[in-house]
């Protein structure tokens, strides 16, 4: 197994969110399996490795560098091109292209999906995000009716909704961070996340959507939007509730009535131990068992298929165009 170089521009301040938490999360797994560091890219930070100082040395056989930041992924492509690269995909959108001889690992169907049809010749494998062990049902009494978190919500569940809401229960509203969200969302009974039109002006999407798995493992129901990588596993009717369904006043009824409901809903144990650890680190180890044997093979042949330009895209829509004409004269 080759090191792994897991490139990020910082590992915390202004850089901090959900999808660094996963990819660092993705890091110590990896350490399971073979020798794995964290390189940032962008902030020097002390005791880390930066990517400049790297590529002062000459011999990187033994070295495989994962990207992931979506915004810098094309630039870093462009940097890495001599290196042997793994692009670790988290939203997808971003509308940009990638080397067939860079594989490509997303963390939800929908991603992959999105890749398939972007990169048909590239090597696309699927490795979901880890949900820590840390968010299971404690059983414990649930003293908050619904909990939001005020990052990624619409304005209409924070406008509309959550004031609507509040003349009936107890709502609170998270706008900080918080250390301990598993003990968060076993105090609650209902989790609300409507995250469709943050991702629309990002004009990327929901590249896995946390929150909402960990809630459920938690035990809470789970009121959510259903864009992007959250449809993997979100299933409204059977494991939660769509949010913001047709008007405020029905989504208030509808959580209401769960709320004082004995009925809950709930994720299987089966869904959610394809995203425990242990499970993933499997998964892993084939993964990256595959791409070294790929990059082993590479370094001896060149990329031969043709790939989905922009010219050959309109090069085959005349080929179709001719053939439909030239049936035509011939019936």
């Amino acid at each position: 197994m080759r090191k792994l170089y897991f490139l990020v521009p910082g590992t915390g301040g202004n850089f901090s969110c959900g999808g660094l938490w996963a990819e660092l999360k993705t890091l110590n797994l990896a350490k399971q399996i073979c020798q794995a560091q964290v390189v940032t890219y962008r902030q020097r930070e002390p005791e880390i490795l930066f990517l400049d100082d790297i590529l002062q040395g000459n011999f990187f056989e033994d070295i495989i560098f994962v990207i992931s930041w979506g915004f810098d992924v094309p630039k870093l492509a462009v940097k890495l091109k001599p290196y042997q690269v793994i692009y670790h995909a988290h939203s997808a959108g971003y509308n940009f292209k990638l080397s067939p001889s860079i594989p490509i690992i997303t963390v939800s169907r929908n991603t992959m999906g999105y890749w398939g049809q972007k990169s048909p010749n590239s090597l696309i494998y699927y490795l979901p995000n880890q949900i820590s062990d840390e968010f299971t049902n404690l059983n414990l009494e649930r003293d908050i009716d619904v909990l939001v978190q005020a990052r990624k919500s619409s304005q209409y569940l924070i406008k509309q909704l959550v004031p609507e809401l509040k003349k009936h229960c107890q709502v609170f509203v998270v706008d900080s961070y918080v250390e301990d969200l598993g003990k968060l969302f076993n105090r609650a009974k209902v989790y609300l996340y409507d995250s469709a039109e943050y991702w629309a002006q990002q004009r990327v999407s929901e590249g896995f959507g946390l929150q909402p798995m960990e809630a459920l493992a938690c035990g809470c129901q789970v009121f959510s939007s259903v864009n992007g990588g959250l449809s993997d596993y979100l299933d409204p009717g059977f494991n939660c509730y769509k949010i913001a369904g047709y008007s405020t006043s029905y989504d208030v009824e509808r959580i209401l009535k769960v709320i004082n409901s004995s009925d809950k809903l709930s994720l299987s144990q089966e869904v959610l131990f394809e995203y425990r650890g242990e499970t993933i680190i499997k998964r892993l180890e084939v993964i990256l068992a595959d791409i070294n044997l790929f990059f082993d093979h590479k370094s001896q042949c060149s990329n031969d298929i043709a790939t989905l330009t922009k010219l050959r895209m309109a090069q085959l829509f005349l080929t179709r165009i001719g053939k439909k004409i030239q049936q035509k004269f011939m019936t």
